[in-house]
């Protein structure tokens, strides 16, 4: 892979880059694969393929081999942002479900910000002024969009992480430290079960499917959890001004 990667960076042959693409598409089948767990029912596995492909692309063409830096982590973050950036083009969100998705990250700005603590289903449901089951109903429901808008804000500022280990400015740097931070408090404020459920999705990278069968509950049940928890910590990024949603 170090001579293919050396032969296709000294002549820019498209025949080394074919090779390279085959040899990664494996990555995109990856990146896509986890993300289809929340758009399925709105875009087709192949197209979130086709969208992450350009990514991998981009991602040869950019590549510093002489850096110190695993094309694989590098790669995830374009093809990722990729297949975020072609998903918001196409619009692919009825309006009804986005406005249900404002109307439930409006609630639980107003209750966390008031409380100073992660709100809970009984409280939404009361500021909402509806019933328990539909609020989990909905949450399953919006959970893609909610996922996709912290994704864009997460993608943005890891495009900065991949220029840290090329000569970094000081911003930058700042930029990244404070972004962890952040992070790490917003975690902190969620409940322990959503707490669990980031903790086993992001870092495990388990499946909505492994993550029930440990917490005994339904994949749905996983779902709603993982959404409320992403609202949650959109409400902390905004506050802190990290991203715009």
């Amino acid at each position: 892979m170090d001579e293919l990667w050396k032969l296709y960076k000294e002549t820019k042959d498209i025949g080394y880059k074919q090779s390279l693409i085959e040899q990664y598409l494996q990555l995109v089948k990856i990146v896509a694969g986890r993300m289809y767990n929340f758009y399925g029912g709105n875009v087709e596995y192949d197209d979130l393929i086709g969208f992450g492909v350009f990514g991998l692309i981009d991602a040869i063409d950019k590549f510093d081999i002489s850096r110190d830096l695993k094309f694989e982590t590098y790669a995830q973050i374009r093809i990722r942002g990729s297949i975020i950036d072609s998903l918001r083009k196409i619009d692919w969100v009825p309006r009804g479900l986005r406005k249900k998705a404002k109307e439930i990250e409006s609630a639980i700005y107003v209750i966390e910000n008031k409380l100073g603590r992660s709100a809970n289903i009984k409280e939404i449901a009361a500021e909402l002024k509806i019933d328990e089951k539909e609020l989990e109903n909905t949450l399953s429901e919006v959970s893609a969009i909610n996922v996709l808008s912290l994704e864009e804000v997460l993608v943005t500022k890891g495009d900065i992480y991949l220029k840290l280990n090329d000569k970094e400015s000081p911003e930058e740097m700042f930029e990244i430290k404070e972004l962890k931070y952040i992070l790490k408090e917003a975690i902190e404020k969620l409940s322990e079960k959503e707490k669990l459920v980031v903790s086993l999705y992001y870092f495990e990278e388990l499946t909505y499917k492994e993550i029930a069968k440990i917490l005994e509950v339904s994949e749905s049940r996983i779902s709603q959890i993982h959404s409320k928890a992403i609202l949650s910590l959109k409400n902390l990024l905004t506050l802190k001004g990290v991203g715009k949603y």
